[in-house]
């Protein structure tokens, strides 16, 4: 497989490193404010709901198998959090995604020695439609191997495997999200830009591996959307916009 995953982890942390630069910090507010406002929301909802949660799938299991509680009251906590963490995700890119893709424009115009001006709301808003049917196409691609990566986790002996699929699922859909902002501004179709990703596989699981975790890291997360899409605008920039 071609690509230095190194290089792909690489531009998040130039993307950290970008934020408060000046003419670029005035374009990251709204992103951040979103991932900050959901992410408080998820862990409000965790901690008022978690117990009734599991508990909720621990009743559904038959009487005979009550003695399993011990052993399937972890699966059904893991199963909770993903589902959480991923709906959240999903959540948070559906509202951020017009602010993202202005951001990613903002980014490219910076780096390619643009001056840049801030057109106001209507500039997003005119991102809207366009912004929000893209992340409808990449939820319809996202779902079935969500759904797929979730049923390896619960057959036995498979599931040995589910935390490296749940690892490398996760790190290509968080690459196929943030490196999708740049592109769609570019008119990349969203076929095309799967298949730019998939030429340089191990550099975009590198950036998309780096990004899924440090969404698991309290404070670092609260600043990663905004990161992301900077670092996948670099990406972009670098190593795939000469082929356009």
């Amino acid at each position: 497989m071609k690509g230095n995953p190194f290089r792909g982890a690489g531009y998040l942390v130039r993307g950290i490193k970008m934020l408060p630069q000046p003419g670029i910090r005035q374009f990251v507010i709204v992103p951040l404010m979103v991932n900050i406002l959901l992410f408080v929301g998820a862990i409000w909802l965790l901690i008022n709901q978690f117990d009734q949660w599991v508990d909720y799938w621990l009743a559904k299991m038959p009487e005979w198998l009550s003695f399993l509680d011990f052993l399937l009251w972890p699966l059904f906590a893991v199963l909770v959090l993903v589902l959480v963490y991923y709906s959240f995700n999903i959540v948070a890119n559906l509202i951020a995604a017009p602010f993202n893709g202005f951001l990613a424009e903002k980014v490219e115009r910076s780096l390619r020695g643009e001056v840049l001006t801030d057109e106001g709301w209507g500039a997003v808003l005119a991102l809207v439609p366009r912004a929000i049917g893209r992340e409808l196409s990449k939820l319809a691609y996202y779902l079935p191997r969500f759904l797929l990566v979730l049923l390896v986790t619960f057959i036995p002996l498979l599931n040995i495997v589910s935390p490296l699929l749940w690892f490398l699922f996760g790190a290509w859909m968080m690459a196929i999200q943030y490196c999708d902002y740049p592109m769609d501004n570019n008119k990349v179709s969203f076929k095309d830009m799967k298949l730019m990703l998939k030429q340089q596989r191990m550099t975009s699981v590198g950036f998309g591996g780096l990004v899924q975790l440090g969404m698991m890291i309290p404070v670092v997360n609260l600043v990663l959307m905004p990161s992301a899409v900077i670092g996948a605008t670099l990406y972009w920039v670098e190593e795939h916009s000469s082929q356009r």
